[in-house]
C-alpha cells in the first residue's frame, strides 16, 4: 500500500489513521485523510506531518474556552490552511481559528502562505459540509493534499467521515 502523499514523500513518518480516498475532483491526485476524535481537555497529537492540511471540524459537545483557544493553536500551529467548522458553536470555533492565525504572526500581517482561511457551516447538513470540503475550499496559494476529520465528539465516526468525503 502506498504511503500517505507528501508528508512520506518528505521521508516523515506517516500519521495513523492515514488512508487514502478515490480522488474525485480532487484535480488528479491522491488525497491522504486521518480521522481523529477528541473531548473537552484530550491530549492534542503532533500534526506537522499532514502540513499543510485542510482541516473538517465536527463540533458535538461543548468544549471550554481554554481547551478551544488551546485547540485552535494547535491547529494553527501544526499546519492547518483551512478550517471548515461545523456543529455546536461552529461559529465560535471559526473566530478562535481566525484570532489564533492572527496571534501567531503578531496581529500583523499574515504571509499568504501562512493564512487560514475559515468556514462555519451551521445551518447546512454535514452532507453538504463534506462536499464544500471535497470540491469548495481551496486555499488561494497552496495545494492541500491533507485532509484531517477533527471530530470533537464522544461517538467514533470515522468510517462515516470519510464516506461522506468519498462520495462528495
Amino acid at each position: 500500500m502506498p504511503g500517505c502523499g507528501p508528508a512520506e514523500e518528505a521521508g516523515l513518518t506517516a500519521p495513523a489513521n492515514c488512508r487514502y480516498l478515490p480522488v474525485g475532483h480532487e484535480r488528479g491526485r491522491e488525497v491522504a485523510t486521518r480521522y481523529l476524535r477528541l473531548s473537552d481537555g484530550g491530549a492534542l497529537p503532533e500534526l506537522e506531518a499532514l502540513s499543510p492540511y485542510k482541516a473538517v471540524v465536527v463540533i458535538e459537545q461543548n468544549v471550554s474556552a481554554q481547551w478551544q483557544t488551546k485547540v485552535a493553536r494547535w491547529l494553527a500551529d501544526s499546519g492547518c490552511r483551512y478550517m471548515i467548522a461545523w456543529g455546536t458553536n461552529c461559529g465560535s470555533w471559526h473566530d478562535s481559528v481566525d484570532h489564533a492565525n492572527l496571534e501567531k504572526f503578531g496581529f500583523a500581517e499574515i504571509p499568504d502562505d501562512d493564512f487560514i482561511m475559515t468556514t462555519w457551516h451551521d445551518d447546512e447538513p454535514l452532507q453538504e459540509v463534506f462536499w464544500f470540503a471535497k470540491i469548495t475550499a481551496h486555499h488561494p496559494t497552496l495545494d492541500l493534499a491533507n485532509v484531517l476529520f477533527l471530530h470533537i465528539g464522544s461517538a467514533d465516526r470515522q468510517r462515516e467521515f470519510e464516506d461522506l468525503y468519498r462520495n462528495a
